[in-house]
Order: C-alpha cells, then sequence, then structure tokens
C-alpha cells in the first residue's frame, strides 16, 4: 500500500511467510491470505504486495498466459505487485533449508538466469510510474568464497543482470534495482562490508568497464547504471543482530552513495545476561529448518556462530558471552517475550530516521519464521498477525490513519 498517495513509497508484507513453491501453491495461497489483508489494511485503496517467487514458480510465471491470468488476478482484487523476494530459489518451508538457502550462488550462472527471469516477470507486472526491485543473497555463504576469482565471478554475474536491467529499462520504461540483503555469516554481513564490496567492486572501473562492453553505454551512462540498478536490501533484524548502529548505518550508505532500494522491517531475538536457564529456555528456537545465526558479544568483542547448535557448544566449552543476538524473524510487534527481548528498539530507530529523512521507498515486514516460531508465541493467525505487523509499521510512521 502507498504510505504517500501522490509519491512512490510503499508498505507491504513478503509473502514468503506462505508456503507454497510451485506457483499453483503460491497462486492459492495470494488468493487465500491477500483479500483477507488488504480488506484490514487498505480496503479502499489498491494494496501492494511483496511477492516471494522461487525457481519453479518464475519458470511458470515466465509464461504469457499464466502471467496474464495473473495481471488479471491482480486488477480484479486492487492488488499491484513492486517487489519480489528473489532470495530463496529452492524449497523454503517444511525442509531443511540451511545454508543451502544461499545456492545457487552470485558465482553460478543459474542465479543470474533466475533473477534475469524476475526482472522480465516484474517489469511485466509492475504498475506504470511504479520502481520495482528484486532482494538476493549477499553474494555468498562466506565459508564457500575462497578466492578473488570467486568475487570477481560474482561481480561479473551482478553486472550481466544490471545489462539485462537497462535493457529492459530502455524496452519497457520499468526501472528495477537489483537489492543484496547482508546477512550474517554471508560474504557480505556487515554495512562495512557491503561498502567495501560496493565501492571496491560493483561501482568499480572494472564493473563500469564490463557494462560499457555488454551495453554500448558511455562511461557516464554505465557509472550511473550501476548505481541505478544495484543497491541494498537493509534487513533490520540482520543488521540488529551484527549490533550495527542505527545512525551509523544510515551515514555510511549515504557516504558512499549506495541506495536502499527495499528495506525488510523484521526483528530477531536477544537476550543478557547469557546463563545456562536462559540457553535452556532459547532451545525450542533451534528448528531444523533455517539457520539462525547466533553473534554474541563480550568485553565489546564479537563472535559470529553459523548456527544456534555452534553457539550452544560454544557455550558448553566455557566461552563468555554478555549478549546473544539470534537470527530469528519473530513478529515486529513483540519486544517482551518473557526470558527474551527482540530488537524491535533497533527497527524504532531506523523508522524514526526514515520518517524525517526517507531511507528507502520500499518497504516490506518479513517474518518468514512464523511456521517454526513455537506455538506460544503463534496465539493469533498468520493474517491477523501480518496485520498487527503492519499497523505496528504504520504507528511508527504515523501513518496508521491512511488508507
Amino acid at each position: 500500500m502507498r504510505l504517500d498517495p501522490d509519491g512512490d513509497c510503499h508498505l507491504t508484507y513478503c509473502t514468503n511467510i506462505h508456503a507454497g513453491e510451485t506457483w499453483e501453491e503460491v497462486q492459492r495461497n495470494l488468493a487465500l491470505y491477500l483479500p483477507q489483508a488488504k480488506a484490514a489494511l487498505s480496503p479502499s485503496a489498491p494494496f501492494g504486495v511483496g511477492l516471494r517467487l522461487s525457481g519453479i514458480a518464475a519458470a511458470s510465471l515466465a509464461d504469457e498466459d499464466v502471467r496474464n491470468d495473473f495481471k488479471a488476478f491482480l486488477a480484479e482484487r486492487h492488488l499491484y505487485v513492486f517487489t519480489l523476494n528473489g532470495f530463496p530459489y529452492g524449497d523454503f518451508h517444511g525442509t531443511p533449508v540451511k545454508e543451502n538457502v544461499y545456492l545457487p550462488d552470485w558465482r553460478d550462472p543459474a542465479r543470474l538466469t533466475y533473477t534475469d527471469q524476475l526482472a522480465d516477470i516484474l517489469a511485466d507486472i509492475l504498475p506504470d510510474r511504479v520502481s520495482g526491485t528484486i532482494s538476493t543473497v549477499p553474494g555468498a555463504f562466506k565459508a564457500l568464497i575462497r578466492t578473488d576469482e570467486d568475487v570477481s565471478a560474482m561481480m561479473q554475474n551482478m553486472v550481466r543482470h544490471v545489462a539485462h536491467l537497462v535493457e529492459l529499462h530502455q524496452q519497457t520504461d520499468k526501472l528495477i534495482s537489483l537489492t543484496l540483503e547482508p546477512e550474517p555469516c554471508c560474504f557480505i554481513e556487515t554495512i562495512d562490508e557491503s561498502v567495501a564490496f560496493f565501492e571496491g567492486h560493483l561501482y568499480s572501473v572494472a564493473a563500469r568497464e564490463f557494462l560499457q562492453g555488454l551495453t554500448g553505454l558511455d562511461e557516464a551512462g554505465a557509472d550511473g547504471a550501476l548505481r541505478r540498478h544495484l543497491g541494498l536490501c537493509l534487513d533490520l533484524c540482520h543488521a540488529a543482530i551484527e549490533f550495527e548502529d542505527a545512525a551509523e548505518v544510515v551515514r555510511k550508505l549515504k557516504a558512499a552513495d549506495i541506495s536502499v532500494g527495499k528495506m525488510q522491517i523484521s526483528a530477531g531475538l536477544r537476550f543478557a545476561p547469557v546463563g545456562d536457564r536462559t540457553l535452556e529456555l532459547l532451545r525450542p528456537f533451534d528448528d531444523a529448518v533455517y539457520l539462525h545465526q547466533t553473534v554474541a558479544k563480550h568485553d565489546g568483542a564479537l563472535t559470529r556462530h553459523v548456527d544456534l547448535k555452534q553457539a550452544f557448544e560454544s557455550h558448553s566449552a566455557g566461552a563468555r558471552s554478555d549478549e546473544w543476538r539470534v537470527h530469528f524473524h519473530v513478529p515486529v510487534f513483540l519486544d517482551d517475550l518473557g526470558e527474551f527481548s527482540t530488537t524491535q528498539n533497533f527497527i524504532r530507530e531506523i523508522l524514526a530516521i526514515h520518517r524525517d529523512n526517507p531511507i528507502s521507498s520500499h518497504l516490506e515486514v518479513e517474518t518468514y519464521t512464523w511456521n517454526v516460531l513455537p506455538a506460544e508465541y503463534r496465539d493469533v493467525d498468520v493474517v491477523d498477525a501480518v496485520v498487527r505487523e503492519l499497523n505496528w509499521v504504520r504507528q511508527q510512521l504515523d501513518v496508521s490513519d491512511r488508507d
């Protein structure tokens, strides 16, 4: 839904909260849940959609007839798609995902093919005069990137995608940007690493010259295209888990002229002090489906664990910690979980900055872990939770009474 009726600022939730990999499954979910959410949140105005498409769903939607049916579905229900989640390519619910969620990564041409296909779909369904975004993996899982050649391969495939976005813009007048989503234990996990990769690789002379060779753009045109079509997806859970400072995040990205194409509004777990009782209560969050990267802080130093299992083992071996933050998305309206708290305050700080000086025009609540959240925290149905989350965000932005 638009937050400013005459502008290009949109708020929605990501449909990856609903389990479904095939287009048929996705379509059933959209037909079931979106009308309910719209009726509660935007009854008299169009409601924006943050659509997650797996590789097989995207392949189905690449068919023009299927896509035309989808556009009719959207029009009949006064819905519109402005952003795609192109992060998880394969299965994302009900089966162990863990670090496979990053595969294929940006070294692999399959990631490029998938993301190009997403851009083609978005260019066709995106409303006129609305910009589009696609969020994607932050390069790769960090442990898999071992050489300069790996980094170069990722950069080149991303620039190849920019060339595709340039062509789409020329052909359709639809402006789409690819937004990399920093995440703990990935190639890009912090804001400092994000700035370093953009400045040293994506916005580099080598990237510009490579894009010129692909598109025929002149130097200024290629520089502009890289900055226009490549940006960041700022996931607030991920940034908070990394103990980032809200004001510094905004300052560093602005100083580097890196656009935040999408801001994912999400919260993670935090607790201090760290003790045996607290960790025992945390064990129900250690599910078999997702990675729950954990960052421990002790005397100002950070230690990163790929998953809760490793964090538990480190504690059992005698490692000392003052505070843990855990990558487990919990509803953004929750701050007090009894023995735990959440990183909600980081969201409040970022949204306060955004309220006065907009950070991104695409805001998306993303609580994909709903189905593995311990039952005591799921005391409402998923639509009610989504509605409550979006209303909470609107309250932080002082737009709760707009439709």
